[in-house]
């Protein structure tokens, strides 16, 4: 329904003119507001959602009668579903989390929800009532996971039930309204073999990646925006042993490792005094006290990677992070970056010196223009010539062109030279299958 036209503070006064159709109530926002006045959430929170649906349906039909509305089976049914997505859901955006093919929910005001379905953005047909309808959502999002979102806290990070991300936008800071952006997660977990079936890598690839996990080397994931990141982490993730205790840092969990003895913690914001915050750097110095066999830091954005990798160098082999970066060799700059932040008097060459002995591997993801996702470089961490890091790239993503429907073709150049760390894969009798991977890749 298009909202009234405000009038014009500058146009001279004129008569009052009589109430517009769009000012009177619809009989159907009549009948939903009859309808949750008679509803208490608080006793339907924990029944069933088919359950509550045809309870509502019947006390629909019931006050569709007392104030002869006209309401035929399939509005009832619609405005029922309606009325149970705002009591147990998140309102009309509920049916795009269950739509599988969805990957992400881009909410920009009350009748501008975008999504993305196989890496493309499109206009979705979803509408909230109005702004209020929005906040109310948003707000909710922030309680479950005990954070608010307000006028005088603008700005939260949560996740939902089933791990997917959200980031809220509150007004003043947003102008249209509060903006909720959703990073959804497969419900099915997806593991390398899966990637390969997408296109994102080659089975070579898969199989070195297997091999690095296994034989406990530290990863940096970097990548842009949505480029698959966490996907990637989670995949990983699979070939840790089930013995091992693995500690994960984020600052709203994400992760969905597979193992039995993972401990996930996460950051906590400031309370309104300003007090209570627990940053990313206290959970990292925390974790190391807790006799970790692997450390996993879901994105090193400040200070903590200095702490990163300290952990990495003190024993935590097969730690992983995430980073953003354009390619390889920018991560490394990142990290100096970053920290230089927790550290600034610590030379550039200690900086470097550390990374050289802490990170093994870095990968490079990219959401390429035709909506796939790719490993674009698998690069090993080789050394100090001078002041500079000498990388290798094991892996190399090489463009070739674009076929007739648009799909990004291209072949992945492979680099055969013997890494620094084979003893290390000696140690895990795993340098032969590095190789052999290798091999079958040049073929």
């Amino acid at each position: 329904m298009p909202a009234p036209v405000a009038p014009n503070p500058l146009s001279a006064p004129s008569a009052p003119e009589p109430p517009t159709a769009a000012a009177v109530p619809s009989p159907i926002a009549e009948l939903r507001a009859a309808c949750l006045s008679r509803l208490d959430p608080s006793t339907v929170a924990g029944v069933a959602a088919g359950r509550v649906q045809i309870e509502v349906e019947r006390l629909l039909a019931e006050i569709a009668d007392e104030n002869r509305v006209q309401l035929n089976g399939r509005e009832q049914r619609q405005l029922a579903a309606e009325l149970v997505d705002d009591m147990l859901g998140l309102g009309p955006i509920e049916p795009l989390l269950e739509d599988e093919t969805v990957t992400e929910v881009m909410v920009n005001g009350p009748d501008r929800v975008f999504v993305e379905q196989r890496g493309k953005l499109t206009l979705s047909g979803v509408r909230f009532r109005d702004a209020s309808h929005v906040n109310n959502v948003a707000q909710r999002i922030a309680a479950q996971v005990g954070r608010r979102v307000d006028e005088s806290s603008p700005m939260a990070d949560a996740r939902l039930a089933d791990g997917s991300r959200v980031n809220i936008v509150f007004p003043p800071l947003a102008l249209n309204g509060a903006c909720i952006t959703i990073r959804k997660f497969p419900k099915r977990k997806i593991g390398l073999a899966d990637l390969v079936a997408r296109g994102s890598m080659t089975p070579a690839m898969a199989r070195i990646l297997e091999i690095a996990a296994q034989s406990r080397l530290n990863v940096v994931i970097s990548g842009g925006t949505g480029s698959g990141k966490t996907t990637m982490m989670n995949a990983m993730s699979r070939m840790i042993d089930p013995t091992e205790r693995v500690i994960t840092v984020e600052d709203a969990a994400e992760l969905q490792l597979q193992q039995p003895h993972v401990v996930r913690l996460e950051t906590r914001p400031a309370n309104l005094e300003g007090r209570g915050e627990v940053t990313q750097r206290d959970l990292v110095k925390n974790a190391l006290r807790m006799r970790p066999d692997r450390l996993i830091i879901g994105e090193c954005r400040g200070a903590e990677a200095f702490d990163m990798l300290q952990a990495m160098n003190t024993g935590h082999d097969g730690s992983m992070s995430t980073v953003h970066a354009n390619n390889t060799r920018d991560a490394i700059t990142r990290i100096e970056n970053m920290v230089q932040m927790g550290q600034p008097n610590l030379p550039l060459r200690a900086i470097r010196t550390q990374i050289v002995s802490a990170v093994d591997l870095i990968l490079q993801l990219e959401r390429m223009r035709d909506g796939s996702r790719r490993v674009t470089q698998i690069t090993e961490v080789m050394g100090l010539e001078g002041d500079v890091i000498t990388l290798n790239d094991v892996f190399r993503f090489e463009y070739d062109g674009e076929a007739p429907d648009g799909t990004l073709r291209g072949r992945y150049h492979c680099s055969r030279v013997r890494p620094a760390f084979l003893p290390r894969l000696a140690y895990f009798n795993l340098e032969h299958a590095w190789m052999a991977a290798l091999s079958e890749a040049a073929l």
